[in-house]
């Protein structure tokens, strides 16, 4: 009996089991793998049997009628342009429509997104299929349809509960990621815009052009990924501090008023922040109020540059995103100031510490511990932090140096968004949203893997 039950175990996590069904199976068993749902229908399981067998059937019928031409087409990108072509019969010339790359790699990648789905669909169909098996040969309940589904809404709810996130999360995030990320690898661009011409596959020269030294586009890359990552930390760490700093003054003991200047700060961040953008862009403009007053106090016989000039205009991105930035910091860390343990300062006064003191032993540490998380997200966050550049500078002051409109102020991101809207080239910035993932997602993973809020918790509590 033992022997037995070694056989026909059902599968274990690790994979073993689908090669041990395939090799030491019955007949149904092996061909269950041709034909899903075959060990269910054979284990009185036959609705839930029919069921996967219905739905391999459509995903072969999906392959012939559309999957394999999409898949070609993949390949291919296209064979015929549009153009124009005379037709014999009505003596004219007509609008030949051709092929269109941009479909043609959308229809690529939906199929293989459905493929893969009906990989873990097949998988799953023989471990259902070897479960009933198991169950019944010890002589087991085994589930009818009824009672699977009844299991859904107990049991076994968090299948239930998960199939729409898993069904969104690979309609409108992995499908167009997928695509984008292709695109990188084609050479989409200005030139090569469909249904007029067509696009085809370019491999790693994209990437080559980046980051290789001696072309325009890599002395644009580079000062822009430099500025982008000063513009990320900096922005980061002023709010952070800032916002550190605005709290442990508010939460002192003798300031009164707390509610009150809470409130104020609150009230800040009702406003939308491309409207207080876009009000501060024109206060610092040539004529704006801040140098019509500098001017009119005597202070400065010119107007100065804050947006005109790029030193000028970094220290100011900067500086603003600080003003708009601090509030919100400030409620968080007021959150973790009250959540201190009082009877820490009380012993440290008691062992002769001042405020410096307390602040870098006790305060700094425990804020640092927590909201190492937070520092990281934000930090990605800035990297790619769209609206502050956008609304307040737009990119600018402009410079010949750089390539295809990117300005001394812009970040990847933003100019990123200036090859598409502006220059139509996709396959660039597709290439430059790959570099700006692994980027942060190489820093994020180091970092918080080397941080104490995930290798010293318990040594901290």
């Amino acid at each position: 009996m033992a022997e037995k039950e070694k056989l026909i175990k059902p599968m274990s996590p690790n994979g073993r089991g689908f090669i041990e069904t395939f090799t030491k199976g019955d007949a149904i068993s092996k061909l269950s793998f041709l034909f899903c749902g075959l060990a269910n229908i054979f284990n009185e399981q036959r609705i839930k049997g029919a069921i996967f067998l219905a739905l391999e059937c459509l995903y072969f019928i999906y392959m012939a009628i559309s999957g394999i031409p999409a898949l070609k087409g993949l390949i291919t990108l296209g064979t015929s342009e549009q153009g124009m072509v005379y037709d014999e019969a009505q003596g004219i010339y007509i609008v030949s429509q051709g092929d269109n790359s941009m479909l043609l790699l959308l229809g690529g990648v939906v199929t293989i997104v459905i493929t893969v789905a009906f990989i873990v669909l097949w998988l799953f169909s023989i471990h259902s299929g070897e479960r009933a098996r198991y169950r019944k040969s010890l002589g087991r309940h085994v589930n009818s349809f009824k009672e699977d589904v009844v299991s859904l809404f107990n049991d076994n709810i968090h299948f239930l509960f998960l199939s729409v996130p898993v069904a969104g999360l690979s309609i409108f995030t992995v499908m167009p990621l997928l695509y984008m990320v292709l695109m990188a690898f084609t050479n989409y661009d200005a030139k090569h815009q469909p249904p007029g011409t067509l696009f085809d596959w370019v491999g790693l020269s994209t990437f080559a052009k980046l980051i290789a030294s001696g072309g325009k586009l890599s002395a644009t890359f580079w000062p822009v990924l430099g500025w982008t990552l000063v513009w990320a930390f900096c922005s980061t760490f002023t709010c952070y501090f800032g916002g550190m700093l605005l709290a442990m003054i508010i939460n002192s003991k003798g300031i009164e008023f707390k509610k009150f200047w809470r409130t104020v700060f609150v009230i800040t961040m009702a406003i939308p922040a491309f409207i207080s953008l876009l009000v501060v862009g024109t206060m610092l403009g040539e004529r704006g109020i801040f140098n019509v007053l500098l001017q009119t106090w005597g202070i400065t016989d010119h107007a100065l540059p804050f947006l005109t000039n790029p030193s000028w205009a970094r220290v100011t991105v900067i500086v603003v995103n600080f003003w708009i930035g601090v509030p919100s910091t400030m409620l968080m860390v007021s959150g973790i100031l009250m959540n201190i343990p009082a009877e820490l300062y009380e012993s440290a006064k008691l062992d002769g510490a001042g405020p410096v003191t307390m602040f870098r032993k006790i305060t700094f540490p425990y804020m640092w511990f927590v909201t190492t998380p937070y520092l990281i997200s934000q930090l990605i966050a800035n990297v790619n932090n769209f609206g502050v550049i956008y609304f307040l500078t737009g990119g600018a002051p402009l410079t010949l140096e750089y390539y295809k409109g990117a300005g001394k102020t812009d970040l990847l991101v933003t100019w990123l968004y200036k090859l598409t809207k502006d220059n139509n080239d996709y396959n660039l910035a597709a290439a430059i949203g790959i570099m700006v993932f692994v980027i942060s997602a190489t820093f994020t993973l180091v970092t918080y893997s080397r941080s104490n809020a995930l290798q010293n918790e318990e040594g901290f509590q």
